[in-house]
């Protein structure tokens, strides 16, 4: 059977276009071996569930953000929260935490290298890299690093999903397990007023966010925050499946939400940072596998 030139992969968890890749892989080259086998691991040789220590120098620590942050872009091509110009994720710097690492506004998420990314300053201006800087990341995203000095990353764009629920102004509801992630651990801050370009703006969407992981921005999108960019990657890629699988069920039917005590107890068992790192390591491994220009 020939198969050359045939798509082989598992549906996206969103959208019916392929996350997997194979045909893009390099033939005659070995695979690395996936990534959650480097976790930590306790005395018996057992993978722990925790995320492995940061690595021991600021060169190490920024290279691996940004490589994260790279694989996150290509991630979100693939799922297709590609809308244009829309949408940024943002990953502190660690040694300079009042400057982060965005993507350049002009570049195909699905194109970006981690030589793409560039570097700004908590005024706004780009300190390294020579790519535009979108104002409305920098308006959003400046004030989210400043009010909560916890995040590493944010992210946001214009997922369909995402936004078709955002237009109703309301709450998820805990209708599946992993909705509970975000059982109340997100609001909505309803005062849209256009493209943010204005840091007051931000500033609103950093109080309404508050300490939790999630917000619905009313008539926008989502965004996330997280301790890793790992975390804050998955938690968008999960808030915009749970928004499409509320308006799924609610167009077939009545919906039956899950009781408000196992809610809770199942938000406290998948929404962590570390369940965020944890639920990334295989879409890492499908984009370094098949799309390794993105370490250029």
């Amino acid at each position: 059977m020939n198969l050359q030139g045939t798509i082989m992969s598992s549906s996206s968890p969103l959208y019916s276009a392929p996350l997997s890749r194979p045909h893009l892989r390099q033939v005659g080259k070995s695979l690395p071996r996936p990534a959650i086998y480097a976790a930590p691991r306790d005395a018996n040789g057992s993978i722990i569930f925790a995320e492995p220590p940061p690595p021991p120098t600021i060169e190490g620590q920024r290279q691996y953000r940004k490589e994260r942050l790279a694989v996150s872009f290509r991630l979100f091509a693939r799922y297709g929260y590609d809308m244009g110009g829309a949408g940024h994720i943002t990953a502190r710097d660690p040694e300079y935490p009042d400057h982060f690492w965005v993507n350049p506004a002009g570049v195909y998420f699905g194109h970006i290298r981690v030589s793409d990314l560039i570097l700004v300053s908590h005024d706004g201006k780009v300190v390294e890299g020579d790519g535009l800087l979108n104002r409305a990341a920098f308006a959003i995203h400046s004030e989210l690093h400043k009010a909560r000095p916890d995040v590493i990353a944010a992210a946001h764009s214009h997922g369909l999903y995402g936004k078709a629920f955002a237009a109703q102004g309301r709450l998820l509801d805990p209708l599946t397990q992993d909705s509970c992630a975000f059982y109340q651990d997100h609001a909505i801050f309803s005062d849209f007023s256009g493209v943010v370009l204005d840091s007051s703006e931000g500033e609103r969407i950093a109080a309404t966010l508050g300490r939790r992981k999630a917000v619905i921005l009313q008539n926008h999108g989502l965004l996330t925050v997280g301790a890793s960019v790992e975390s804050a990657v998955w938690r968008y890629i999960a808030f915009e499946n749970a928004a499409q699988a509320q308006l799924l069920s609610e167009a077939a039917g009545p919906t039956k939400p899950i009781p408000h005590e196992v809610a809770l107890h199942t938000a406290s068992q998948i929404g962590s940072d570390a369940g965020g790192w944890f639920s990334f390591q295989p879409l890492w491994d499908v984009i370094t596998r098949e799309e390794p220009d993105l370490f250029d």
